[in-house]
């Protein structure tokens, strides 16, 4: 883990054995850490520099890891700066000369992975300023932070409705969101396919504005098959795929939540 922080190999073993025991001395390291010994004090000139060891000028030196708690705001904003700076450099570059771009309401993108999915749901409601219509396919995808964010959203005004597949999803959904508008949606083709052998499930359907439409689905697999979350994305009110999307859902959900709603 202290590698994906941006410490190498010797670094991270190195400070892993001085956490290990009080302080040490260059000896100790190797050690403890299997580390060669010419390459821990490279190591500890390095962690040195980052603030996460101490060394004492005595002969040997003896070297000692900061508190645990210091060492993780260390990284934590190490990597805070990090991430700042890289979007002060993305934002900062220059557009590149396409030409005649293809019209925004045409495109289609492809999201992998439920983290792409996740932020991308985040932004989708975190942008919405009148409706958001959410049909929830799957229980693992009710998360607790996705409830909070359809509380702000209705907090702020928007008008926030859910179905979900079944009425135990529902109670599930209603006990966090008591105040927003919860039904077990007339969509039964979100989570039973009429065509044998397909065992793909819609995890989730998420219309913002009736113009962003989000919808992702995976296979049931295995225990890690959110990880292989797949999604489509589109946005603009003639959008092929939104308008689809948009239709299907006021079957399905705008009938049970208003009878007379009509698209507009």
């Amino acid at each position: 883990m202290l590698q994906q922080l941006g410490l190498k190999e010797y670094e991270a073993k190195s400070f892993v054995a001085l956490a290990r025991r009080q302080r040490g001395t260059a000896k100790d390291i190797s050690e403890t850490s299997e580390v060669p010994r010419t390459r821990v004090y490279d190591a500890i000139r390095v962690l040195e520099s980052k603030g996460l060891v101490e060394t004492q000028h005595s002969n040997p030196q003896v070297f000692r890891a900061v508190s645990i708690d210091e060492a993780v705001n260390t990284l934590q904003s190490k990597y805070a700066e990090r991430t700042e700076s890289l979007r002060s450099a993305l934002s900062g570059l220059d557009p590149a000369d396409e030409g005649d771009s293809t019209e925004a309401t045409h495109e289609v993108w492809s999201i992998s992975g439920n983290r792409g999915i996740t932020s991308r749901t985040r932004q989708l409601i975190e942008g919405a300023t009148e409706e958001l219509l959410l049909v929830v396919g799957h229980k693992s995808i009710f998360t607790d932070q996705l409830a909070e964010q359809l509380q702000s959203a209705q907090e702020r005004g928007v008008n926030v409705i859910i179905g979900t597949v079944d009425e135990e999803l529902q109670a599930t959904v209603q006990d966090a969101l008591s105040s927003v508008k919860v039904f077990v949606s007339e969509l039964d083709w979100l989570s039973r396919s009429p065509l044998p052998g397909d065992d793909t499930e819609i995890s989730r359907l998420l219309l913002a504005d009736r113009e962003a439409i989000l919808v992702s689905s995976f296979t049931e697999t295995g225990a890690d098959s959110r990880e292989h979350e797949q999604g489509v994305f589109g946005r603009g009110f003639d959008n092929g795929l939104v308008a689809i999307t948009r239709r299907l859902m006021a079957t399905g959900l705008l009938s049970v939540n208003d009878p007379e709603a009509e698209e507009t």
